[in-house]
């Protein structure tokens, strides 16, 4: 459940300074009736200080930092999903496009549509001077022919090919 880090952090962290709060009124009550000396004070107060608030608001600390880097990172999933719905679902979509519509730069729709590849869930090719993005099935992408010119087309690497003649990225 994305989220839950953060919630379960903020709660540890409440519980971290409650616990604080109600053993330092306690051992305070204790002082001013006489029952505690002033140096089992400083102790009890540290003691309760080191076992139990510490470690409570450090993880409650910890989740909630992992729980906002958690978030960040399924918002960025979230947006190559998008991008990968748009190219499959229109076939051809412009790159200012996608770039429009997540809010985002040209280079970060490419580093997108990188990671998307590299993680094999999209295959087609893109036309950098034209700035589109196609969607192909991977059999039409079998040949070593350019979709988008026909010339002869090298490997660059991990699902990447790319068209001496045009420029064009053809992924994998």
């Amino acid at each position: 459940m994305i989220g839950q880090g953060r919630v379960v952090g903020v709660i540890l962290i409440l519980v971290g300074l409650v616990l604080g709060v109600v053993a330092g009124l306690w051992l305070l009550s204790n002082v001013a009736s006489g029952q505690l000396q002033t140096t089992g004070f400083i102790l009890g107060l540290a003691l309760v200080l080191i076992v139990l608030v510490a470690p409570t608001l450090g993880a409650g600390a910890f989740l909630l930092i992992r729980g906002r880097e958690e978030a960040r990172e399924f918002a960025e999933v979230e947006k190559e999903k998008r991008v990968l719905n748009m190219v499959q679902t229109q076939g051809r979509v412009r790159v200012s496009d996608v770039a429009l519509e997540l809010d985002v730069s040209r280079d970060q729709v490419k580093d997108y549509i990188y990671d998307l590849v590299g993680k094999g869930l999209f295959t087609g090719y893109i036309d950098w001077k034209e700035g589109v993005l196609y969607a192909k099935e991977a059999a039409e992408m079998e040949t070593n022919k350019c979709p988008n010119c026909g010339a002869t087309r090298e490997f660059v690497g991990k699902g990447i090919v790319k068209c001496e003649y045009c420029g064009a990225e053809l992924f994998l």
